[in-house]
């Protein structure tokens, strides 16, 4: 069974950093696509970045490219997301997930398994 826990959300200044981590067991990632999506009170969860590692495939969200970095440590079967300048709008509970395939598939709906989130609280 796969397992995915986050860890590393906290409240930050405007143009501060953070860095996620997704602890996953049952799974190793290489050929998995997996990543992180965000959801905001009142919205709807969305893509932040995708990977499939065995592809050397990576997909960042137009709004957090150049400011976000996922990266992953193989010997832990941990996967981290960077988050530098952050704005007040990056504010949300951040997910990681991944899905039964390989394929990148930008929709939550695709996404099979979950963690239960780590809130990030961006303030100006």
């Amino acid at each position: 069974q796969v397992q995915l826990v986050e860890s590393g959300g906290g409240s930050v200044q405007a143009g501060g950093s953070l860095r996620l981590s997704c602890a996953a067991s049952g799974r190793t990632f290489s050929n998995y696509a997996m990543g992180w999506f965000r959801q905001a009170p009142g919205t709807e969860r969305e893509f932040v970045v995708l990977s499939r590692w065995s592809g050397g495939v990576t997909y960042y969200a137009d709004s957090v490219k150049g400011r976000f970095t996922i990266s992953k440590d193989s010997a832990n079967n941990t996967v981290y997301l960077q988050m530098n300048s952050l704005k007040p709008e990056d504010t949300a509970t951040y997910y990681c997930a991944t899905r039964e395939g390989s394929s990148i598939v930008f929709r939550a709906g695709a996404m099979d398994y979950w963690g239960k989130g780590t809130l990030v609280t961006v303030s100006s």
